[in-house]
Formats: C-alpha cells, sequence, structure tokens
C-alpha cells in the first residue's frame, strides 16, 4: 500500500511537472500560458486531493480488517480459557471429592 502510494504521487508530479514544462515552452501570449498553468495547478490540486481521500480511505479499511481480526482472536483466546478454566475446576472438583472421601475414612478410624 505504502509502494503504491508513493508511485501514485511520483507519477501526478510528474505529470504536473510535464504539464508545466509544456506550457512554458509553448508559444503562446503570457495571460494563456498563467491560464493554463492556473487551470492544471488546480487539476494537480484535485488530483491530489482524491488520491488523499483514496489513501485515507484504504488505511481506514485496513484498520477496521485488522480490528475485527483482532478481536476473532481475542474472542477465540477467551473460549478456549473458558474452556481450559472448566476442566481446571472440575479436576479440582474430583481431587476434593477424594480429599474429603479419605478424611471421612481416617475419621472412621480414628
Amino acid at each position: 500500500m505504502n509502494n503504491s502510494g508513493n508511485t501514485l504521487l511520483a507519477i501526478i508530479a510528474g505529470s504536473a511537472i510535464g504539464a508545466a514544462l509544456g506550457i512554458l515552452y509553448a508559444p503562446d501570449k503570457g495571460e494563456n500560458t498563467r491560464k493554463l498553468i492556473a487551470d492544471q495547478a488546480a487539476a494537480t490540486k484535485n488530483n491530489l486531493a482524491e488520491s488523499a481521500v483514496d489513501l485515507k480511505n484504504k488505511v481506514a479499511s485496513k484498520v477496521l480488517d485488522e480490528k475485527q481480526s483482532l478481536d476473532t482472536r481475542v474472542d477465540s483466546l477467551v473460549t478456549d480459557l473458558s474452556y481450559k478454566t472448566e476442566d481446571v475446576i472440575s479436576t479440582l472438583e474430583k481431587k476434593l471429592a477424594e480429599l474429603k472421601s479419605k478424611n471421612k475414612k481416617l475419621q472412621k478410624t480414628s
């Protein structure tokens, strides 16, 4: 994404410079040349604004995708942890039952 943004910026800058040089060397009145330069500058400004909006939208989309991916991974981890917690609780309950049983036997023999 960064590479394509740099490439797009280079193309726009190159075309603006080329157009400006072409206009400056064209045999025309100064007034017409200045108007063409102003028009080309406005067009380049619009192109840059559109490129900035496109780049912003791409970044926003990527951030949203990454956020959704992170949310999914967090949900998966919480679910896995919940199952593991249940397993630990079950194991502890079994051990507690065994200890209670052994304790009852010891109390009867005493």
